[in-house]
């Protein structure tokens, strides 16, 4: 499709029509039109049911041209493992006084990180963390003695996800100021991602449905069958 051919077929977008991936990236990325930098979002329809643990949903993706957004670490350590993280960017690092902090409703971090020495005081702050998706967690790699290469993973673009109640899962996978290349090679990685963490428990067609669009767009439904 031509870029005008592109655009119109937007304005007069049929939410039954399915798009090639490229084409859905053209669309939504030459649609973004507010005056801010719109997140570009990939939402896909799963067909499990979070509610059992075998078909639970959660992992998470290297984006291999990052998110456009800052993300801001806090690091639990302390001694050298602290020093590490320091060195690689983290924008907190302590031990009881950021446990002190998170307590105190002071929560300026989009990911926390934990050496495995500190679980046990990062547990009086899990009633906090927790609904926030912010909890220290082995499976996501954010309990880890590596704490230098996990800031440097979540500084670099790696992103988190986690299957809601109604069975979809979602993230931010880049900017509208991004290429359609860095776009697409996002959005494919995030789709790679959620295959390679279809659960065991999963019966009947797993991905139902998988749509992009940006922070002011419309969906638009994406053809994944060929990718």
């Amino acid at each position: 499709m031509s870029g005008k051919r592109i655009v119109n077929a937007y304005k007069a977008l049929d939410k039954d029509q399915t798009y090639s991936l490229k084409d859905a990236v053209k669309l939504v990325k030459e649609n973004a039109t507010a005056k801010f930098d719109e997140t570009i979002d990939m939402a896909i329809n799963l067909g499990v049911d979070p509610k059992y643990a075998d078909q639970m949903v959660r992992g998470v993706c290297s984006l291999p041209n990052g998110t456009g957004k800052t993300v801001r670490v806090a690091v639990l350590a302390q001694g050298e493992k602290a020093d590490e993280a320091k060195a690689a960017g983290a924008d907190i690092v302590g031990a009881e006084n950021l446990i002190d902090s998170i307590l105190a409703g002071k929560i300026d971090f989009d990911r926390c990180i934990a050496t495995p020495d500190m679980m046990g005081l990062a547990g009086r702050v899990a009633r906090v963390l927790g609904p926030k998706g912010l909890m220290p967690n082995p499976k996501l790699g954010t309990v880890t003695a590596d704490v230098a290469n996990a800031v440097k993973k979540a500084k670099a673009g790696e992103v988190q996800f986690r299957v809601e109640k109604n069975g979809i899962v979602h993230a931010g996978i880049g900017k509208a100021s991004f290429s359609e290349d860095q776009i697409y090679e996002n959005a494919k990685s995030f789709i790679d991602a959620i295959q390679k963490a279809k659960p065991q428990g999963v019966k009947g067609t797993y991905m139902k449905k998988v749509s992009l669009s940006s922070t002011m767009g419309v969906g638009v439904k994406v053809d994944f069958s060929n990718l």
